[in-house]
C-alpha cells in the first residue's frame, strides 16, 4: 500500500482516499495497485458494507501521472497492470461503492466514477475527458456505458472533443447522483453512507448485483477492447508528441 493512497477501516465503511495533493492527486501506478488491491480484497470480506472514493486536497483527481504512466508503459500483450487491474476489480465489484468528487476530476477521475452505485459531487466540480488531446482512447468502458448515459452526441462531445462538463450537466444525465454545496461534501457523504449502513446487508450486496444484471460481461468486453487501443497508442508517435506538447505547456505556465 501506497502512502498515497489512504485506506482507512471505519467499521463496515472503507474508506479509500486519493493523497497525493501537492500533484492534485495524479495518479501513479503504484497508486493503481493500491486501489486494485483495496478493492478486490473487500469482495471476500462479509465486514466491509460500503466503499468511499474520495481526493484529498483541492483536487478529486487530475487524472494520471503521464511521467510514471509513460515509464511503467505495459509491453504488448500485458493484461496485468496496475490501471487495468483497478479497472476490472471496478467492474467486478459486489460492494456499494460511493464516490464524492470535487475540484477537478480529469481522465480515469471521471470515467472510474461509471462504475460506481452513487456519485456526490460538490458544486463547482469539473469533469474532464482529454484522452484524444493526448493522442489516446477512452477507457474503463466508457466508450460504451457514457453513450449508454448521455446519449451519443453528448459523449461525442466529452470524449472526441474533450470538453468539460459540471456537476449539473453531469447530474442532468445521470452521472451524478447528489450534489453538495460548497464545504458540504464530507457531511453529504457521512449521511448517505449511514443510510446504507442502516440496511440490512444482504439486501444492500444482492441489490448492488442485480443492479448491474448482466452487464458484466459486456463491460469487461469492452474494457478488453479499449485497453487493447489504448496500449497501442501509448506506442505511437502522435501520443509521444501529444505528451511533449503537455509538458512544454505546463513547463511555460
Amino acid at each position: 500500500m501506497t502512502e498515497h493512497v489512504l485506506n482507512e477501516r471505519r467499521g463496515a465503511h472503507l474508506r479509500l482516499s486519493l493523497n497525493r495533493p501537492e500533484r492534485r492527486n495524479a495518479i501513479t501506478v503504484a497508486m493503481y495497485a493500491a486501489l486494485a488491491d483495496a478493492i478486490a480484497a473487500a469482495q471476500d470480506d462479509p465486514g466491509i458494507r460500503v466503499i468511499t472514493l474520495e481526493g484529498e486536497g483541492v483536487d478529486f483527481t487530475g487524472g494520471n501521472d503521464l511521467a510514471d504512466f509513460m515509464k511503467e508503459m505495459p509491453q504488448d500483450g500485458q493484461t496485468d497492470i496496475p490501471v487495468w487491474r483497478l479497472l476490472r476489480a471496478l467492474a467486478t465489484n459486489q460492494v456499494p461503492l460511493i464516490a464524492a468528487v470535487h475540484g477537478n476530476a480529469v481522465g480515469i477521475g471521471t470515467t472510474m466514477l461509471f462504475h460506481c452505485d452513487l456519485v456526490l459531487a460538490e458544486e463547482g466540480t469539473l469533469f474532464k475527458m482529454p484522452f484524444t488531446e493526448l493522442g489516446l482512447v477512452p477507457e474503463a468502458a466508457s466508450s460504451l456505458i457514457l453513450p449508454r448515459l448521455a446519449g451519443r452526441q453528448l459523449a461525442a462531445k466529452y470524449l472526441l472533443l474533450g470538453e468539460p462538463f459540471g456537476v449539473e450537466e453531469a447530474e442532468r444525465f445521470g452521472l451524478v447522483t447528489h450534489r453538495a454545496a460548497t464545504g458540504d461534501l464530507a457531511e453529504r457523504l457521512e449521511t448517505v453512507v449511514g443510510t446504507l449502513l442502516s440496511r440490512p446487508p444482504e439486501a444492500m450486496r444482492l441489490t448492488q448485483r442485480l443492479l448491474r444484471g448482466t452487464s458484466q460481461d459486456e463491460v469487461l468486453e469492452r474494457m478488453e477492447w479499449e485497453n487493447g487501443h489504448f496500449s497501442e497508442r501509448l506506442t505511437s508517435v502522435e501520443v509521444r508528441e501529444a505528451i511533449q506538447r503537455f509538458f512544454a505547456a505546463r513547463a511555460a505556465r
